[in-house]
């Protein structure tokens, strides 16, 4: 099932997909049906008493690491993000007037459904509860080292749009093998396969979960395939995953 988040009639909403349109699930308009262009798309996450950990990885495509002339890491390679990062479908990034290169990135997000502590590979599936598109904007202006992104890089209000769907896990048969997507203004500028990831999502679950605890609705954002180019403000940028959906954002600049 796909899951929304939305606003809509003065109130945040929690929606899934239905035959083309987006039926409330909750409250007073449930069973309510609304259509696309009718709301406020918001990050589809539900609310979380603790602090969100989002988790993203850095060159964890081959042919990525290889586009930045950079050797493929040999452990995860991960930085971390916060919330006012995060923003929902069809809205708009700020791109600072001072910056020559900014770019998008398409990559899978794992969200984390049950408490994971030491897992184990061969159980870590059992541990997300979802996926979702991530864009994953990033500012190489600042890039100071690709094996250490600091925070003006890729931890920027706006710069991580999320949606516009929560996929269930079971629902997605198999995350490893995922067509991704991205078009600049209609025109596709990146292409490739979840199979290509360098560490797969049991791995990495493993991983991160080896010394620090994963609670519900954390992200993992998995990296990017190969073919990131500049984009500037007006163009309208889709990052794709086959089966979870289509996330568009918009460039704007930002207003000093």
């Amino acid at each position: 099932m796909k899951h929304a988040r939305i606003a809509w009639s003065g109130a945040i909403q929690q929606a899934v997909e239905s035959d083309g349109q987006l039926l409330i699930t909750q409250g007073p308009h449930k069973g309510h049906r609304v259509g696309f262009d009718e709301v406020i798309w918001l990050p589809p996450l539900a609310p979380v008493p603790q602090p969100r950990t989002v988790i993203a990885l850095g060159l964890n495509y081959a042919d990525h690491a290889k586009e930045l002339a950079f050797k493929a890491p040999e452990e995860p390679l991960a930085f971390m993000k916060g919330q006012a990062s995060l923003i929902g479908h069809k809205a708009f990034t700020k791109r600072p007037a001072d910056v020559k290169y900014m770019h998008y990135e398409c990559e899978l997000a794992v969200v984390i459904g049950r408490t994971a502590r030491r897992v184990k590979k061969a159980d870590a599936y059992d541990c997300v509860g979802g996926y979702t598109v991530a864009n994953d904007y990033a500012i190489r202006d600042y890039l100071e080292n690709w094996y250490r992104p600091n925070l003006r890089v890729k931890n920027r209000d706006t710069c991580t749009p999320i949606g516009p769907w929560l996929v269930d896990a079971a629902d997605i048969a198999n995350p490893m093998a995922l067509a991704l997507q991205t078009t600049v203004n209609g025109q596709v500028t990146q292409s490739g396969n979840t199979a290509d990831m360098i560490f797969d999502v049991p791995t990495l679950i493993e991983y991160f979960s080896s010394f620090m605890t994963l609670n519900p609705g954390d992200l993992i954002l998995t990296g990017t395939p190969d073919g990131i180019v500049n984009v500037n403000p007006g163009d309208v940028v889709v990052t794709e995953i086959d089966n979870i959906g289509a996330l568009t954002n918009t460039l704007v600049k930002a207003t000093p």
